[in-house]
């Protein structure tokens, strides 16, 4: 059963939700938006999306600060994801792009449901997934100066799919077990968002491993 800090009353699930169409609806703007990036601008748009991350996370109790940063980030988001979302269309095809995001929103749908109606406490999962995501991106540098087998990259992408499941595991799980405030939901709405994100580009990283 979901646990809200919250009065029921005040609906803090339908603020949510609200807030997270909204975000979303910026973030497909900012990938409509993206076509017309010239190529320059997608390093440091790639550069600002990180520093707007790390700005949200340190004003995160700050709800007129919070709001404008979550909405300014996902527009970046959206338009950094339209070239990658190119680049994968251009080595493994539409059909394959979109087979690719059908199977991660079930997958995420799935364990998502599974983590906010179980009786399980997931919170155990917050130091492995962490070091996790940090023995990743070591891979992902290493990568990046010696590239990797098909074989290798697979091993890589299945890596980075078992962990972003396990972060919308843990996310969900503590959302459902331990509520929010309305402050707290800007930042959930980036979390959930990061984990989706992330759990499709390694699904199409994985995909694409196998065209190398």
């Amino acid at each position: 059963m979901l646990n809200y800090s919250t009065t029921y009353s005040s609906s803090p699930i339908s603020k949510l939700a609200a807030a997270f169409l909204a975000a979303l609806a910026v973030a497909t703007g900012g990938f409509y938006i993206g076509q017309w990036i010239p190529i320059a601008m997608h390093l440091p748009l790639a550069v600002l999306e990180i520093v707007l991350l790390l700005v949200m996370i340190f004003a995160r109790s700050k709800k007129a600060v919070s709001y404008p940063l979550m909405y300014s980030f996902m527009l970046v988001s959206g338009a950094t994801l339209y070239p990658l979302i190119g680049h994968y269309i251009a080595v493994i095809g539409a059909e394959a792009v979109f087979k690719a995001f059908a199977l991660a929103v079930v997958s995420f749908s799935g364990v998502a449901i599974y983590a906010a109606k179980t009786k399980e406490d997931f919170s155990f999962l917050g130091g492995f997934l962490t070091l996790g995501a940090f023995a990743l991106l070591g891979l992902l540098i290493i990568q990046w100066f010696i590239p990797f087998s098909s074989v290798g990259q697979m091993g890589v992408s299945a890596l980075g799919i078992l962990i972003f499941l396990g972060f919308t595991i843990y996310d969900m799980n503590r959302l459902a077990r331990y509520g929010f405030t309305e402050a707290d939901i800007p930042m959930i709405v980036v979390n959930i968002y990061l984990d989706f994100i992330n759990l499709f580009i390694y699904i199409l990283r994985f995909f694409a491993s196998d065209e190398d």
